[in-house]
């Protein structure tokens, strides 16, 4: 009895270790694939199957399993002097993530191709298939078309890669161009182009952005101007209309108030009336009195003192005129001499007159030199030497007399007096 239970339970024991060994898990991120038992797929025949996420228990002796990985593979690719359209030799750097297909039937294409292969070995054939592709593609664009659009790029590198790589069993996932550049600097030239354009388009529609930005600030100001101006219009035209409806209810009291003080001010001008005319009466009997009268008066006073001194005026005139009718008969009388008599009476006026300009000097004798030479004074020497010849008359005396009272009275009046005589004429 002991014997069975141990021959079962080393019996267990071994089925279990046999079950173990023979039981396989498949990853989510991998496929196992059972080679040995023949599988048809369509038309063909194939010596494994496929177990992809589950598990399955390996066939003793007929199968082997083997595992192939899944996992995305990142491929940096790196691409030199490679001519594009035009012959421009570009340099293209970038990264691709590839891996194993896992559906089918593009799967059997890896597992005939990759299956047993190590990992790098894989990366280097997906590596190189890409390159090729790459240069492909740049053999069909322009310098200006890779560089512009780098997704279309890697769109068209997609497309000419798919075939191949999906002949070798593998999928591109995703596709990254990094770096477009160029030795003789054709990308350079372009990109300043371009950046110059875009300068310009900046420069552009920022000038058109400013100049919106000032149309619109001014189209605003404007509204806010004719706003304002409306507001300004409405406020005065409400004013006016209140200041026409006061004036219009106040006119009334106003007419009645102006009414009122023009009667009032009519009255007082009607009852001030006859003052006024009793103080215009006042005033000119006034003015008579003080103005009027006097005047009147200084007017007859006038008129008299007038007649006064025209009487004594006729009164002189009629003495001269007789004095001068008197002294005519006289003339008349004395006939000849009447002339030297006249002489006489104007001497002494005139002797004062020529002595008063000649200094104080003391002369003894007069003689006349010359009778005939108009000289006043030699004709006045002459003639008192002619009148004591012929009548006896000293005059050079009688004016020695006389100008000895005028030397007194001289010398009475400023206090120096002058004596002087003239001898008698020769």
């Amino acid at each position: 009895m002991g014997g069975l239970i141990i021959i079962l339970l080393a019996a267990a024991g071994l089925g279990s270790f046999t079950i173990k060994n023979l039981y396989y898990i498949c990853q989510p991120n991998e496929v196992l694939i059972f080679a040995g038992s023949s599988r048809k797929m369509g038309n063909t025949k194939v010596g494994y199957r496929l177990v992809k996420g589950g598990s399955s228990i390996r066939t003793p002796l007929l199968e082997k399993v083997m595992r192939m990985n899944l996992n995305n593979m990142i491929i940096e690719l790196k691409v030199s002097n490679a001519y594009s359209k035009g012959g421009i030799p570009l340099h293209v750097s970038g990264v691709a993530n590839i891996k194993i297909a896992g559906e089918e039937p593009t799967i059997h294409n890896a597992i005939e191709r990759l299956l047993g292969k190590p990992r790098k070995e894989i990366e280097k054939i997906a590596k190189e298939t890409l390159e090729g592709n790459l240069r492909g593609v740049l053999a069909s664009l322009t310098p200006e078309q890779v560089n512009e659009d780098k997704i279309a790029f890697a769109k068209s590198l997609l497309n000419e890669a798919e075939e191949d790589l999906e002949k070798l069993g593998l999928v591109l996932d995703t596709l990254q161009i990094q770096n477009i550049s160029d030795e003789v600097r054709y990308l350079d030239s372009i990109g300043r182009k371009q950046q110059a354009d875009l300068q310009r388009d900046a420069r552009i529609a920022e000038a058109e952005a400013k100049a919106e930005s000032e149309i619109q600030t001014a189209e605003n100001e404007k509204i806010t101007q004719v706003r304002r101006l409306e507001r300004d219009t409405g406020i005065a035209q409400a004013a006016a209309e209140q200041r026409t409806q006061d004036a219009l209810t106040m006119r009334a009291a106003v007419i009645a108030e102006a009414e009122s003080e023009i009667a009032s001010e009519l009255a007082r001008i009607q009852a001030d009336v006859p003052v006024q005319q009793e103080r215009i009466k006042q005033v000119l009997e006034q003015l008579k009195a003080d103005v009027i009268a006097p005047a009147e008066a200084d007017c007859k006073r006038a008129i008299a003192q007038a007649k006064g001194n025209a009487s004594t005026i006729i009164e002189e005139g009629k003495a001269q005129a007789e004095g001068t009718r008197s002294l005519a008969e006289s003339w008349i009388a004395a006939g000849d001499r009447a002339r030297d008599i006249f002489l006489l009476q104007k001497l002494e006026v005139l002797l004062k007159t020529l002595t008063a300009t000649v200094p104080e000097v003391a002369v003894q004798n007069v003689t006349v030199i010359d009778t005939q030479s108009g000289n006043l004074a030699t004709q006045a020497a002459a003639f008192m030497a002619q009148l004591k010849q012929t009548a006896g008359i000293d005059l050079a005396a009688a004016i020695n007399g006389l100008n000895s009272d005028s030397n007194s009275s001289s010398s009475n009046e400023n206090g120096n007096g002058v004596k002087g005589s003239l001898p008698p004429a020769e």
